[in-house]
Formats: C-alpha cells, structure tokens, sequence
C-alpha cells in the first residue's frame, strides 16, 4: 500500500492525531485520547534519540495508532532527500487478530491522511507461499508421492487456486492442506533455483519478498520475528535489515523468544522424512519414482535406527518413574546410532540426486539431503546437551497409529541474556509495549526488564481512557476452599459459584481456569444446571478451535465459555455479549515443566526467592490479562468475579487487586451466597 504524495511536510504526531489532526478531520466522531499523544510522544523521542522505551498503555488507548504513526513519521522524515538512507521499522505482534487489524484497518487510514509516501507489508514466512515449480514437479510425481486419494485431490484443487490466486499464500486459500501434500508444493529455501528458476518472474515467495525489501513498515508475528532473530546469528535472514522494533503484546516474548532460540526434533519429522524417500507401507517416495532399490534398503535401514533410539528414549523415560516430568539433567543418557546412519542415507541421496538429469529432479534430493543432515546433527547437540546454559527435556505424546510421538526439546533458561546480545545491543529502537507489563504497587517494570534483559530503557505507563469506575465491579468471594489442600471441594463450590453468577448474568460469561482437568469437570458439574437455564455451555475441553468458540459465544451469547491460558489474554469481545468475567483461580505458573523448573533454579542459586521474584510477578500479568477481558469499549460494562480465597486470605492477595485500574470492589462471603 503506497500514499498519494511524494511531500515530506514537517509534521509531529499531534498533526495527526490530536484534536484537529489529520485523522479528526477525516473521522467525524474522532475522539483524541491524551493517553494515545502521550505514548505517541515517548515513542516518537524515542525513535529520535535512538533508544529502546518500555510502553505500558491501558486498554483503550489506542496503542497501535500510538506507535504506527511516530513509526510512519520517522521513516519518512528523510524521504525525498538526496542520498537518504532508508528506514524500516518490524512491527511485530504475538496475536493474527491483531496483525489483521494493522494490516487492513489501522494502516489504510493513516495512509490515507498522511500526506507522506510510504509503503507498509505484512510479512510472512518462506513455507506460506506456493512455490509453482514444485507444484508442477508434485503434479508430475503424484502417484508414487501423495499417500492418499485424498491428498491427490487436494493437489488437484490448489493447482486449480494457483491460477486465479494473487499472493499465492496458505491464508488466501480456501482449505486448509494436509500437511503431507503443502510439504510437496510449499516454497522452500533447500531446493530453490533462485533466478534459475523458470517460473521466478511469477514465483509468489520473491514478489512478497521484493515488496519487504522496499517497504518502510513491515508488519510480523513474533514467532517470525524471533526465528530470523536466532538465524542472524548464523549469517542468515528472513527480513531484510531494519532500524527500529515495535514489539506489541510484549508480555509474551520471554515465552515466544524461548521456543524459538532453543532446539526441537521430533520422532514424527524423522518419520517424514523418512517416508517421502520411501514408504515401506504405501510403497511410494523418491526412491520409488526413480526406481532406486538399494537407497529403498537404506532407508529401512535408517527407519529400523530411529525405532531404536526413540525406543531407548521411552525406556529411560519409563525407568525414572510415573512422576517424571522430562527434564533430562545428564549428557548421552542413550547410545545414538540414528545421527551416523542419517549421515549415511544423506550422502547417497545426495550422490543420486547429482546424478539425475533435469535440475528440478535433482533440488528434491539435495533437499532431503540437507534435511537430513540437518536431523542427524540436532539429534546429536540434544543427546549431547552442546549448547551452554540450556535445560534439556522429552515430551510424549500418544499417537492414534500405535507408536507414541517424542519430542526432544531444549531452551535457554535466560532468554534475557541473548536478547540483550542479539535484539537490544544490535538495534538502534525497540520500543516494548502492552496492556500489562507492570507488577506490584508502583507498576514497576524491574521484572519485565530482568526477564528480558533490559536493564536500562525509557519508560512510559499510560492509564485507560475508560472510566472503570463505573463500568467494572470486582466481585471478591471469600470463604472457599483452598484450590490446592481441598481440591473436590473447591471445584465442588467453584460450580456452584459459577452457576450463581452466570445466572446473575443470563450467561454473557468467560470463566477463566488455570488447568484443562479442574475445567472438565467443572464443565461436567455446570452442564445439568446450565440446560435447565437454557443456558449455553461452551468448553475448551471440548477441543474446538479457540476462534470457533469465539464465533459461537457472539452467535449465543446467553452462554458460559470456559476457557483456559489462551483466553486470559489477545481475545476480544466488545459489546454486550461479555459482561462477566469469572477467574476460578489465580494463575500461578505450576513448575511442573523442566524450563519453568529450571529459571526458578537459577533464581534461587542467585539467592532470589522463586515464588517472590518469578511466580508472583508472572501471575499478576496474567491476572490482569485476565481482567481486561471485560471492558474492550467506553459503553461495554461488566463484572470481575474473583473465586481464589486467597486473594482474601493470602498478604499477597492484595498486590493483584492493587494491580487492576480503579474499580468498584464488593466482598462477598460464600455463606452470604450460599
């Protein structure tokens, strides 16, 4: 998207959004917030001045607006300019919703009524776009390939999508694809032929990516965002290089940058792998298309490796008992044959592929080739635990084909200290902001910092411009059981307090749990009361996906949805469908898991307390996640219903109230209720 005019006028950010800026001009019931031109300003200087801002901004600030237009300024402050040099900025978001909101609502109008050329890109990852010259090879190799009839006709049908597609991406199509059969057609840097390539003109990967070279905006997921960040410091990039971050939904990062600055193989992949050279059971692959017999036996070979050594995986899991969590804490806990015969089969099908004419053929063998390798050696650094102050775990998963799924996962346990390196030392800007960043009677910022790693930064906390005092009521019931010590009990009462409410309500309620089991039966408890209310039921546990649950609570919103971590935060529901908010319990992280584990370690080894300095902290910005579910526009109102006793009985109970915006609080005990 490109503005009209090549002028450079000097102009501030309240030219554009105060009073009689450009955009009141434009909206006719515009209303300028001085929380938005206060953020915008700290954004703007620190665009300027070249420093990072930490930028907490309450709901209904208008934070996207905030940081868009001090971006779109500072990278066109120069345009026009003899020899200027060009300025990006990477807006980047945890949430699609969100993205789309930039995209196609918020960026449209400030192109439009500022009076600057600027182009503005949402980007996405290589493997979301169909590469035309594998779809032409998947076409050719159908048979022997595709596992099912189903896939072939999927096949069939995105060849029939790729002639009238404009941008050729996963999201422009109608149908989600197995994965078996976009594995076949989806761009892939491994076997691409570059400017080699017969259809390059055409190919809907490098049109995207000619695009973000010459835009000034590019609009990206975190999970993007923190990929190309790990791939930086090998000497490669999914974006182009750019001056200035704006991450949003910032309260995610630590999690997001530590899934994807660490290590990942699974059984599955290898399997994959494994089966598009050559399936023993389907009898099709690569290998069987070219009629290769002797690589059919290395393969087999190969397979029979990888049953072993995940097998000895499960045994050593087994041998440590029911209770065991994964963690693994000692190097080589098994023998790996499986990197050595990976090697093997990479080399000979590397060696086939150079021999066979055409060099479309030859790209999908050096391809498996390379992702073999790549298996092979990531196997390796886990069993080996290479990579340095990283915690090391399994995952296993059941499988409905028989053999259980194991993951092989490793993270760094201070995702602070190599975004501090990679991120904050490397770029000019980064501006941090959400609704939530802050903890404790100050809202101060020491514990994002520390868990990120920026020690030093501007700061700036904007309040909401809504008026919660009389558009929020917190309701405090105390006297339930503790969820922990009386587990039956409290999820006993914990029914009947969210049937009490929601009847207050007539359903228009989330209720918001910490765990899937305490929600099942919760739900299980709810469901022959909700019916004689004629109430909905809508359960996560259920396995819909969040956004059909989502849909069907608009649709009836004389319905209770029971939702886990996903809902407490980035869903929005404005308007008189929600009106309740109920929070079962207060969402401390459980260290169950071996990462979570593991920073609470090097917590204590450095003589903090865990629960004070990680548990506490991380719980109230959930918590406040939680709450500012209820009220997303100045006419929505609502309740907050509180049902841990423990923000009645504990000292720290009063650090999360003191955490939420100025509300109406009622106490209730459960005796009055009951």
């Amino acid at each position: 998207m490109t503005s009209a005019s090549n002028e450079s006028p000097v102009l501030s950010v309240d030219d554009i959004l105060g009073s009689n800026g450009r955009i009141a001009r434009r909206l006719e019931n515009y209303e300028p917030r001085e929380q938005q031109l206060e953020m915008a300003a700290a954004v703007a200087t620190a665009l300027r001045d070249k420093k990072h801002l930490i930028a907490e901004a309450g709901t209904g600030t208008g934070k996207s607006f905030a940081y868009l237009v001090p971006a779109i300024l500072q990278a066109t402050a120069n345009a026009g300019e003899k020899d200027a040099k060009p300025y990006r900025v990477v807006i980047s978001t945890h949430t699609i919703s969100l993205q789309e909101q930039l995209i196609t609502k918020d960026i449209p109008l400030l192109n439009s009524v500022i009076p600057r050329e600027f182009t503005a890109v949402l980007v996405k990852g290589r493997r979301n776009y169909l590469s035309l010259r594998r779809m032409r090879i998947a076409q050719e190799r159908a048979k022997n390939m595709l596992q099912t009839d189903h896939d072939i006709d999927q096949l069939r049908d995105i060849i029939a999508w790729s002639k009238e597609t404009v941008d050729g991406s996963l999201s422009d199509l109608a149908f989600k694809p197995n994965s078996t059969v976009w594995d076949e057609v989806g761009s892939d840097n491994t076997n691409c032929l570059g400017r080699n390539c017969d259809t390059y003109a055409k190919c809907f990967y490098y049109k995207a990516r000619r695009r973000s070279q010459h835009a000034q905006i590019l609009v990206v997921n975190h999970a993007l965002f923190f990929s190309d960040l790990g791939l930086r410091q090998l000497g490669a990039s999914i974006l182009p290089n750019y001056d200035a971050v704006v991450l949003d939904e910032a309260h995610t990062i630590e999690d997001v940058a530590s899934g994807h600055m660490g290590l990942r193989i699974t059984s599955g992949q290898v399997d994959y792998i494994l089966n598009k050279l050559y399936n023993d059971r389907t009898n099709k692959g690569l290998f069987v298309h070219e009629d290769m017999t002797d690589h059919q036996k290395l393969v087999d070979r190969c397979r029979y490796g990888a049953e072993e050594f995940f097998g000895d995986i499960l045994q050593w899991m087994d041998s440590h008992g029911e209770g065991f969590n994964g963690r693994v804490r000692a190097k080589h806990i098994v023998e790996n044959r499986l990197s050595s015969q990976l090697d093997q089969l990479a080399t000979a099908t590397r060696i086939a592929g150079n021999r066979i004419e055409g060099e479309d053929k030859r790209t999908e063998f050096i391809s498996a080739s390379d992702r073999l390798d790549v298996i092979a050696s990531e196997v390796e650094r886990w069993r080996a635990q290479s990579i340095d102050d990283s915690v090391y775990w399994i995952e296993r998963t059941e499988s409905r084909y028989g053999n259980p799924r194991v993951t092989l996962a490793a993270s760094p346990i201070d995702v602070g200290m190599l975004l501090r390196e990679q991120l904050f030392q490397q770029t000019k800007t980064v501006v941090l902001t959400s609704a939530t960043l802050g903890t404790g009677k100050k809202e101060s910022f020491k514990f994002f910092q520390d868990r990120i790693g920026l020690p030093q930064a501007n700061t700036v906390r904007v309040g909401s411009p809504f008026d919660y005092q009389r558009q929020a009521k917190v309701v405090v019931v105390s006297g339930l059981p503790d969820p922990n010590a009386e587990k039956q009990s409290y999820e006993r009462l914990c029914a009947s307090m969210v049937e009490h409410f929601v009847k207050q309500t007539d359903g228009h309620a989330f209720a918001l749990f910490t765990s899937y089991q305490t929600l099942r039966r919760v739900a299980a408890r709810l469901a022959p009361a909700l019916r004689a209310m004629n109430l909905g039921l809508l359960s996560q546990a259920d396995g819909l996906p969040r956004g059909q649950l989502l849909d069907r609570f608009k649709q009836n919103p004389r319905s209770v949805l029971l939702g886990t971590d996903s809902f407490w935060q980035g869903v929005d529901v404005p308007g008189d469908a929600l009106q309740n908010v109920i929070i079962t319990k207060l969402p401390f992280v459980v260290p169950d898991q071996p990462l979570l584990q593991a920073r609470m370690e090097t917590i204590r080894k450095h003589g903090g307390s865990p629960f004070r300095d990680y548990q506490l902290p991380q719980a109230i910005i959930k918590f406040r996640q939680g709450f500012g579910r209820l009220i997303r526009t100045r006419s929505d109102s609502g309740i907050v219903v509180l049902l841990d006793p423990r923000v009645s009985s504990k000292p720290y109970g009063r650090d999360f109230l003191e955490s939420l915006p100025e509300c109406e609080i009622v106490r209730k005990s459960l005796g009055s209720i009951q």
